[in-house]
């Protein structure tokens, strides 16, 4: 067997090609050169004579060892590519899935892997192998660029639901992509940001969410983050990616860094960072001299090379799958609608909601005519795929839409496209394009349309993207639709009529302001492609809604610990020079001193983040962390906890006292002993349930669990969880605020050493109760 030298190691001429079980031969053969290259993507695929045109990226192939290229795309809501190609007269339109708070908002685990299955499907039969998906990260901030991206301000929320996609995707033989890994939690300057978190805090609230995803579901793949974190680079962290996440959880798949993230190669490759995306020929040259050097050991690119073959030896591409392009995208459009409706949280009912009775409906506001399905950036999907309006879901329910208003707002919309976009809209955007300006009508027009309706529907819209936040104003209304409310709802209610606010929205904005001027409050969030459907579906009665918030709703921005470090205000001219800072990192540190929420955020809320702040310090809200309404009534009843080992076994019977068929969720909140004491939260989620559908009279016996580590804290000082001996509440509540029945068990101390890492580099002026 002939054996060949080249650039000082050796192979074997006749290496057997790759298999799942010659991973470690493989890796053996292969040249220095080939493995520097395997550790870097090979470009965005951008151009129309690439194999699958508008998607993020490839990994590197070696032919000779059998060693394929594979495919990856964006984005979280579904495939994201070019739906046309040159030369190609088919469409490659693929779903347009649920938007990200939508899916939280249904507490359902099944629905999360129903749209991770529909998503992975789809990657697989347009003959890609990896999905960048989901976001994940905390919503720390209703202003967050990225928050349509992202599925609760809770980490066992966050966790579980990002658990069920994951399994879904996987499911389909495609690989997740778990991101961004970790504390990324704001878009400005998110290439230079460092997130300063105390080591409790990101062991509780921001590593907590991942840790339940990773152990629930075993990703094949995550993604680290553009932020450094307490110093290095997210993607640069050995502490963070091996003795955290490797070490201590247990994860054996491969890391790969957001496109371009990070400024030293080899140092990623040091940290346990397999693989750099896009790729880029300066790391090439960086890694292969770190090697030839010693600076990089060969042992440490050897494992970085293992954990990429070990995933592609997964995927489709290395199996060989003959896709058609053809998914079965009637059965996930009916999906999409589904998940879209059980993902609408009822916020306020004067008794108007369902509209049985009422068949005319007047359509008020912009987003009614031009409803957002979700997000900009690489979260969204493909530019030109249908949503469903909400004209349509209206009219497909039977109801006969105001034509008058239908006309006058088709005239307005086109005049404001011509004013914001003179020369076009742009096909893509990092950020989200601006959206028209509110129309006002005259006292003539109001009552022409009550005459012609019996009910006002005002749909307000708030679109994000990422490379910035949203602005402390767009928090609010602005002045046009304030006006608007207004209007309609004096001239309605002179009429003794009624109006429904819908809110298509990215995340959180004040209602507590204006809300006691309309009759029902329906928070649609952005439920992708079948919109229109889902929504009307609930508002007809179609669908009883059972969803939950998983965020809460402040009254003010401001009302939160975290809003004072948040980049709530930075003004155009320091957005434009940071987008320019995050190309050019070593001229963003020389031209400007750092600057709080810029250049570093402090996390001195510590964990007190949302409903553990609010619900910590007595803090009123506008509605609260898992408040959702229904068309019907549910009782609870027999609740109990037992203590079974290192499990507490909580049961609660439910049952729908009301006269509508309807699902409910069930929050099981724990209450530890001397919360105050001890410096911990009022309560915690740790656990939920979601009835099957219960007929009016029906009951179903819940039944959820909760281990004993699960009640722990973590003692910075002895760097250990320790749950504290104790009789511990158990809650069972319909939302944040609101207890519907409990039970009390007495729990053993429980304590877990782990390694003392992830201080941060500064000292902390952290908030405590």
């Amino acid at each position: 067997m002939a054996v060949v030298a080249l650039c000082g190691y050796s192979f074997c001429a006749t290496a057997q090609p790759l298999t799942a079980d010659n991973i470690d031969e493989v890796v053996k053969v292969m040249t220095l050169e080939e493995k520097c290259h395997l550790v870097l993507g090979t470009g965005m695929h951008y151009n129309d004579d690439d194999k699958f045109p508008g998607t993020a990226g490839s990994t590197f192939g070696v032919e000779r060892l059998g060693i394929p290229e594979t495919y990856c795309a964006d984005s979280q809501q579904g495939l994201r590519m070019n739906a046309k190609r040159a030369w190609d007269h088919r469409d490659y339109y693929p779903t347009d899935f649920v938007a990200s708070m939508t899916l939280a908002s249904t507490w359902d685990r099944e629905a999360a892997f129903k749209i991770g299955q529909g998503i992975g499907n789809e990657v697989r039969e347009f003959g890609l192998d990896w999905i960048l998906s989901p976001a994940m990260n905390l919503i720390r901030n209703p202003l967050c660029g990225r928050n349509h991206e992202y599925y609760s301000e809770d980490p066992y929320l966050s966790g579980t639901i990002a658990a069920g996609y994951v399994r879904g995707v996987q499911s389909e033989g495609t690989a997740a992509c778990p991101k961004h890994f970790v504390a990324n939690n704001q878009e400005t300057n998110r290439n230079n940001n460092i997130s300063q978190v105390s080591q409790r805090a990101l062991r509780e609230i921001y590593l907590k969410a991942f840790e339940i995803m990773v152990k629930e579901s075993n990703p094949w793949t995550i993604m680290t983050s553009y932020n450094k974190l307490n110093g290095p680079y997210a993607v640069q962290n050995h502490e963070l990616l091996t003795t955290i996440v490797r070490d201590e959880w247990g994860w054996k798949g491969m890391y790969v860094s957001d496109w371009n993230a990070g400024d030293d190669a080899v140092a990623a490759m040091l940290a346990g960072n397999d693989m750099l995306q896009p790729g880029q020929p300066k790391q090439y040259d960086a890694i292969l001299a770190a090697a030839k050097s010693g600076a990089l050991p060969m042992e440490v690119l050897d494992a970085n090379v293992k954990r990429i073959l070990e995933y592609v030896v997964k995927t489709h591409s290395f199996k060989g799958y003959k896709y058609d392009n053809a998914p079965d995208l009637k059965a996930h459009a009916q999906t999409v609608r589904e998940v879209g409706a059980d993902g609408i949280v009822l916020l306020k009912n004067s008794g108007i909601l369902p509209l049985t009775s009422k068949r005319r409906v007047a359509l008020f506001g912009c987003t009614s005519y031009d409803w957002i399905s979700g997000g900009s950036g690489f979260g969204g999907t493909s530019v030109g795929h249908y949503t469903v309006s909400l004209v349509e879901g209206m009219r497909s329910a039977g109801y006969e839409v105001y034509k008058p208003l239908l006309s006058a707002y088709t005239q307005h919309l086109a005049a404001e496209e011509k004013r914001l976009f003179p020369d076009g809209r742009p096909p893509f955007s990092l950020m989200p394009p601006a959206r028209a300006d509110e129309k006002q009508f005259t006292a003539e027009e109001l009552n022409a349309a009550i005459e012609g309706s019996d009910v006002a529907i005002i749909s307000l819209g708030r679109k994000s993207g990422e490379a910035a936040d949203r602005s402390e104003a767009d928090f609010y209304l602005k002045n046009g639709e304030k006006q608007l409310i207004k209007a309609v709802s004096e001239a309605y209610h002179a009429k003794g009529k009624q109006v429904i606010v819908l809110l298509d929205i990215c995340s959180p904005i004040d209602v507590a302001s204006w809300q006691d001027q309309i009759d029902a409050l329906v928070c649609t969030w952005q439920g992708g492609q079948e919109s229109g459907f889902s929504v009307a579906d609930v508002l007809s009665g179609r669908v009883n809604p059972s969803g939950k918030l998983p965020m809460t709703f402040q009254i003010k921005y401001g009302d939160a610990y975290a809003d004072k470090n948040f980049p709530a205000n930075v003004d155009d001219k320091t957005l434009g020079a940071m987008f320019m800072w995050g190309r050019d990192k070593d001229k963003a540190t020389k031209e400007r001193k750092p600057e709080a929420n810029i250049d570093f955020t402090n996390y001195e809320e510590d964990i007190y983040v949302g409903y553990r702040y609010f619900d910590s310090f007595n803090k009123p809200v506008a509605y609260p962390f898992g408040y959702g309404l229904s068309y019907t009534t549910f009782a609870y009843s027999d609740a109990t906890a037992t203590v079974d080992g290192g499990l507490v076994i909580v049961t609660v019977k439910v049952t729908n006292t009301g006269t509508r068929a309807g699902r409910n969720v069930v929050e099981l909140f724990v209450a530890a002993p001397n919360t105050k004491k001890t410096n911990k939260p009022e309560k915690e989620l740790r656990n939920y349930a979601k009835t099957r559908l219960l007929q009016p009279g029906e009951s179903e016996t819940v039944t959820m669990t909760v281990r004993t580590s699960d009640l722990a804290s973590f003692n910075e000082k002895a760097s250990a969880w320790k749950t504290d001996a104790g009789v511990y509440t158990f809650l069972i509540c319909s939302s944040a605020a609101t207890v519907e029945a409990q039970a009390t068990a007495k729990v053993k101390a429980w304590t877990q050493k782990v390694n003392n890492v992830m201080k941060p580099n500064v000292k902390l002026n952290l908030l405590h109760r």
